[in-house]
C-alpha cells in the first residue's frame, strides 16, 4: 500500500513543543508558597488552558537515547522530544512510585497526564502486555491500585490531572466477549473501570475513557454497542461529572484527517466508515451523545505520522517504518476534538518480538512489525531513532 503521512501534519507545524520554560513545583515550595488547589471544570476543554507536561520518566529515557546518538543532526533533534508533553502509564502497582516525581516536574500551567493501566486480567485479547493481576482480584485493583493512586491525587490539589482510563479494556469486552480470558474478566473491567471513575472524580481531575479507535469500535457494527458499553460503566459510577469523554488511537497509528482513509480500498471497508479518527470521533461522539456518556475526545498522534505500513487495522504491534506525529495541540480543527496528545511515549516498545517469551504476541511477530523489538514498556533506541527521522512534521 502506498505510503502517506496526515495532511493534519501541516495545521500543527506552528504548535511544536518548544523547550519549556515553565517552573516547576519545586521552586514553590523552595520559595515557601503555596500554591492554590485547582478546580477543573468538566464542561470546558482543559487543553485550552493547561499545557501537557513532559513526564519526567520520559523525559529521561529520551536523554538517555540522546548520549546514545552520534550523528550531530539527529542527536539535537532528539533532544528535542524530551520537551514534549506526553501521557505516564502507571501500569503496575509498583510504578505508582513514578508519581511524585513526575508531579514534582510540573510546571505552572501545566496539566499532568497519567494512563490507569491495571486491570485484573488487563489486555484480554492479547498477551504482550498482560497486567500483574489476575481476573479475580478486583479488591486488589482497588485497594492496592486505585486507592493509593486516588490518596496522592489528593494529597496534591495543587496540580491539574489528566487521567486517561484503561487502554483497551471497555472495547475488548465489546468486539472480544468470546475469548476466554475477555469473558472471566468482565466484571473486573466493568467493575474496575467504574470503580476508578467513581473514586477518582476530584475536582482537579478531568478524565477520559479509552474507547480504541476507527478501526476498532468504528466498524458500522461497533458503533452503538461500544458507546453503550462506556455509558452502562459510566452510569454505573454514578455517573462522575469530571469524566469529560472518551481517548482514541492510543498507543495506535491511525491519520487523522486522512481521506480517502488508510484502508478504504480494503474489501470489507464499506462496513467501516470511519476510516479516519476524525470521522471517528464525529461518529463516536453522536452515539456517546445519544447513550448518555459525555463525549468529547482526545486523540493520539505520537507516532502515527506515516500510513500506509500495516497488513491491516488491527495491526498493533511496534509498526516499522513509523514517525513522530504532530505534537499535543488543543488545535485540532475539531470542536469535539479536545486535543492531540502523545499517549504512549515513542520509544517505549509495544511487545517483545522474541517467540520465545512467555509474552509473546504474534502480533509483534508479523511482516510489518519492528524487530528485534523488546518487552512491552522497555526502551527501543532503534525504534526512537526511527520515530524521529520519520516524524511529521520533523523537529
Amino acid at each position: 500500500m502506498k505510503v502517506s503521512t496526515t495532511s493534519v501534519a501541516a495545521l500543527a507545524v506552528g504548535a511544536i513543543a518548544a523547550p519549556s520554560n515553565t517552573k516547576p513545583r519545586s521552586a514553590d515550595k523552595a520559595a515557601a508558597v503555596k500554591p492554590a488547589a485547582v478546580t477543573l471544570d468538566p464542561s470546558t476543554n482543559p487543553f485550552k488552558t493547561y499545557k501537557l507536561a513532559a513526564n519526567a520518566f520520559y523525559r529521561d529515557e529520551v536523554n538517555k537515547a540522546v548520549e546514545a546518538i552520534s550523528d550531530a543532526t539527529l542527536k539535537a533533534q532528539a533532544a528535542k522530544v524530551a520537551d514534549v508533553g506526553s501521557f505516564l502509564w502507571l501500569d503496575s502497582i509498583a510504578n505508582i512510585a513514578k508519581f511524585d516525581p513526575a508531579v514534582e516536574a510540573v510546571g505552572e500551567g501545566e496539566i499532568l497526564g497519567l494512563v490507569i493501566y491495571d486491570l485484573p486480567g488487563r489486555d484480554c485479547a492479547a498477551k504482550a502486555s498482560n497486567g500483574e493481576l489476575k481476573y479475580n482480584e478486583l479488591d486488589k485493583y482497588k485497594t492496592q491500585y486505585i486507592d493509593p493512586i486516588v490518596a496522592k491525587v489528593k494529597a496534591n490539589a495543587d496540580t491539574a490531572f489528566a487521567l486517561l482510563i484503561e487502554p483497551d479494556s471497555l472495547p475488548n469486552l465489546v468486539t472480544n466477549a468470546d475469548k476466554t480470558e475477555c469473558s472471566q474478566s468482565k466484571t473486573a473491567y466493568e467493575e474496575g473501570v467504574a470503580y476508578a471513575l467513581k473514586s477518582l472524580n476530584l475536582p482537579n481531575v478531568i478524565m477520559y475513557v479509552d474507547a480504541g479507535h476507527g478501526g476498532w469500535l468504528g466498524w458500522d457494527a461497533n458503533l452503538k454497542p461500544g458507546a453503550e458499553e462506556l455509558a452502562k460503566v459510566y452510569k454505573n459510577a454514578g455517573s462522575p461529572k469530571q469524566v469529560r469523554g472518551y481517548a482514541t488511537n492510543i498507543a495506535g497509528w491511525n491519520a487523522w484527517d486522512q481521506e480517502p482513509g488508510e484502508f478504504a480500498d480494503a474489501s470489507d471497508a464499506k462496513y467501516n466508515s470511519c476510516q479516519n479518527e476524525k470521522t471517528y470521533v464525529t461518529k463516536f461522539s453522536d452515539a456517546l451523545k445519544t447513550a448518555g456518556f459525555p463525549n468529547h475526545a482526545i486523540v493520539d498522534t505520537g507516532r502515527n505520522a506515516v500510513t500506509g505500513l500495516r497488513e491491516e487495522w488491527g495491526d498493533w504491534c511496534n509498526v516499522n517504518g513509523a514517525g513522530f506525529g504532530v505534537r499535543p495541540t488543543a488545535d485540532t480543527g475539531l470542536e469535539l476534538a479536545d486535543a492531540f496528545v502523545w499517549g504512549k511515549p515513542g520509544g517505549e516498545s509495544d511487545g517483545t518480538s522474541d517467540s520465545s517469551a512467555t509474552r509473546y504476541d504474534s502480533f509483534c511477530g508479523k511482516p510489518d512489525a519492528f524487530k528485534p523489538s523488546p518487552e512491552a514498556g522497555e526502551w527501543n533506541q532503534a525504534y526512537f531513532e526511527m520515530l524521529l527521522k520519520n516524524a511529521k512534521p520533523q523537529f
